[in-house]
């Protein structure tokens, strides 16, 4: 089986001698690859958050369990040799031009890449996970973008630097341009401890419909810049314990469901229905409950999903915790 080499036109075909200079000038890693690369961006959920305070630089210092799930979206990536990013969506509300963080994502990559200097890239997303959700769907089509130009380009970067370029788009996409299945993370997403994904539970995702803006939800917050103590060391040690006692919070829960109290009666009927845990993912409005297997056949899980969405509208949704390899690598 051959290697694919992916080559662009040089202005210097041959050198002074005349003799043939080789097009190609960076090689994929792997045998025969596909020419579009479809990977798969998932969606998240905040098991635990915290809000330690408001830097003096303004930005939140957070600690949080993140989660991937097996629920997301599908970004395919097909580099070209014209140096344009072209982006289209299934989703006619979302931008589809060079502000969308996927666009900004790859701009960004061959902005620091040697290998891809002068490409370009069409990206396609199927979206499924709703948006301003606190589900991470922008921020995982962003991360898996990342990921996704790396391993077409031979994995010029490390997953430390990936995540270093996440960084500069958004607190959560340094999560989603690693592989992790689950982290504890800190800061403002610039530190990340990996831990086993979440296994034994049905997830079922409730959101009612509407968005929620995350800079609204911690403009309204009310921190100072006095932080309250860390905890990082104890939840990296004792996260399980954590969810085994039903100990699990996320403070941003004081803001968004002061304002949408309808979240507060999804958090409710989740617990009626059988969730050892309810809790709104990151700023909200998505709530999610977690049914454990002993307890909830996949049938059982599917029923309590079809009275959700009887009560609450049609994006409800079943999954459960992303653990091990996907084709988001």
């Amino acid at each position: 089986m051959s290697s694919c080499v992916l080559s662009r036109p040089s202005k210097n075909s041959r050198d002074r001698t005349g003799a043939l200079v080789p097009l190609m000038d960076w090689q994929l890693m792997e045998s025969d690859p596909p020419k579009v690369l479809e990977l798969f961006a998932p969606a998240k959920i905040n098991l635990f958050l915290r809000v330690l305070g408001r830097r003096a630089d303004g930005y939140h210092q957070l600690e949080t369990w993140m989660q991937k799930l097996d629920f997301g979206d599908t970004v395919s990536l097909q580099p070209t040799l014209d140096g344009v990013i072209r982006l289209s969506c299934s989703d006619s509300s979302l931008p589809q031009d060079s502000s969308n963080l996927a666009s900004r994502a790859a701009a960004l990559f061959f902005a620091l890449s040697s290998r891809g200097k002068g490409y370009g890239a069409d990206i396609r997303i199927e979206k499924r996970i709703p948006v301003a959700a606190g589900l991470g769907g922008g921020s995982s089509d962003a991360g898996v973008v990342l990921r996704g130009l790396n391993r077409l380009f031979g994995g010029e970067f490390s997953e430390e630097q990936l995540a270093s370029m996440g960084l500069q788009l958004g607190a959560d996409v340094p999560f989603f341009a690693t592989g992790h299945d689950a982290v504890i993370a800190g800061g403002v997403g610039e530190e990340m401890y990996p831990l086993p994904g979440l296994q034994g539970y049905g997830i079922v995702l409730v959101n009612p419909g509407f968005s929620v803006s995350t800079r609204w939800v911690f403009e309204n917050l009310g921190l100072t810049t006095e932080l309250k103590e860390s905890k990082l060391a104890s939840f990296r040690k004792d996260a399980f314990a954590l969810l085994t006692r039903g100990e699990l919070v996320n403070d941003l829960e004081s803001v968004t469901l002061a304002s949408y109290p309808e979240l507060m009666k999804i958090k409710s009927d989740l617990v009626d229905a059988g969730a050892e845990i309810s809790l709104m993912s990151g700023s909200g409005p998505t709530v999610f409950g977690l049914f454990p297997d002993a307890s909830k056949s996949a049938v059982a899980l599917q029923a309590v999903a079809d009275e959700m969405r009887r009560k609450f509208g049609e994006r409800v949704f079943v999954a459960r915790a992303k653990v091990g390899a996907s084709p988001s690598g």
